[in-house]
């Protein structure tokens, strides 16, 4: 959400006065488009399927309607999310809107203890996030149940799918009423979910605010192809052209560790974030890339999603996604809450065909650059070079 001065944008949507009070308190007064049109639809209790690039308030849009009808009704709600860090960031959302209303939250995730766990299900908490693996876990421990959930979210649906995480969200559908609310949010649309929506679905409502696969419109974008053995000396100049805070994504956990540790030995303040971590040792990469203590951020696609960091400069895919509709994900860490951002891919002569998948996706064709100090190539065979100025060193 935005924040003005100017009259709440949020009367009209149907949310209770002591709702919008604390929502005013936290200074927001615009809502997004997604927010604008998912909010009355979801208060109604209605199935929903909601489309928006990451970064657009997609939390808050299921996040207030879960609030004002627990509130005022029993039942619980139950979101899942594809990693432990987009579960931490829903569960930050939720907690300045639930507890002025005493809903409690817990968060499953795996890596975490269990024991915790079960302490804080043993308190009832009406409002369960949880990534599908632990939720299973806690399933065949009969340590939670679901029989009272009224409401369920699927954040970051396509992701979870991705991930493979189809059979375990169906079994977790097998505990649930049949007469629930149903809210699915996702950056883009792939068959398999709209299979789920036909399976487990009631006549859900489309709410779409871009097109599957859109970009944020504040993502600058740029290609660089060069030989593999070019890449790390690439990335040298990238990052001493830009110096705001850099994301830079990895194919494979391996390859995270070895960028990092090649940026170590340069003296650059960096971290990295990747599954072979412990919860505790990702939480702290994310928390001190948030604060500051790290300018760049390594990261595996684990951080694609639920990596909610404002005033990141630039994002460079050091390697390209082996999914296309990931691209999306992505650069989506950049130009959010209205700021512009940058968006650099690395790419080498044999990747035409990936390249060209996630143009498909994305609608559109990246520019492909030559950097003065470096000798660039192009795809074999090759696609056509759009020469575009070089931005100005921050």
């Amino acid at each position: 959400m935005t924040k003005h001065n100017e009259q709440s944008g949020f009367y009209g949507l149907g949310i209770a006065p002591q709702l919008l009070e604390t929502i005013g308190k936290m200074g927001f007064t615009t809502p997004t488009p997604i927010q604008q049109k998912a909010i009355p639809i979801a208060l109604e209790g209605k199935d929903i399927i909601g489309i928006a690039q990451t970064g657009t308030g997609k939390t808050l849009a299921f996040g207030v309607p879960i609030v004002q009808r627990l509130a005022n009704a029993k039942g619980m709600a139950l979101i899942l999310a594809p990693t432990r860090e987009l579960a931490f960031q829903i569960d930050e959302a939720f907690q300045p809107i639930s507890a002025p209303f005493g809903l409690r939250t817990a968060v499953l995730i795996g890596g975490a203890p269990m024991g915790r766990q079960i302490q804080k299900l043993k308190k009832t908490p009406r409002v369960i996030i949880a990534t599908p693996g632990r939720l299973i876990d806690h399933l065949t421990r009969r340590t939670v149940k679901l029989k009272d959930t009224n409401i369920l979210v699927l954040d970051e649906a396509d992701r979870m799918l991705d991930m493979g995480f189809q059979p375990q969200i169906e079994k977790v559908m097998g505990h649930l009423t049949a007469e629930r609310q149903t809210m699915l949010f996702s950056a883009t649309i792939p068959e398999k979910i709209v299979t789920i929506a036909e399976r487990y679905m009631k006549m859900p409502i489309s709410v779409e605010v871009a097109i599957s696969g859109t970009t944020a419109d504040d993502v600058s974008q740029e290609l660089f192809i060069v030989k593999p053995e070019k890449k790390s000396v690439l990335l040298e100049h990238l990052l001493k052209q830009y110096r705001g805070t850099i994301l830079i994504f990895t194919r494979t956990k391996r390859g995270a560790v070895r960028v990092n540790r090649g940026l170590k030995k340069r003296n650059y303040a960096s971290a990295e974030i990747h599954s072979d971590l412990t919860l505790a040792k990702r939480r702290e990469s994310l928390e001190g890339f948030k604060r500051g203590k790290y300018r760049i951020l390594v990261a595996t696609d684990v951080a694609a999603r639920g990596l909610d960091v404002t005033g990141i400069e630039l994002v460079i895919n050091y390697d390209l996604p082996d999914e296309a509709e990931v691209y999306v994900h992505r650069i989506g860490r950049t130009a959010r809450a209205g700021k512009a951002g940058h968006a650099i891919s690395i790419a080498t002569p044999d990747q035409r065909v990936q390249m060209r998948a996630i143009e498909r996706v994305i609608r559109n064709e990246v520019p492909v650059s030559e950097h003065p100090e470096i000798t660039t190539t192009s795809f074999n065979p090759p696609m056509v070079v759009y020469k575009t100025k070089r931005r100005r060193r921050r």
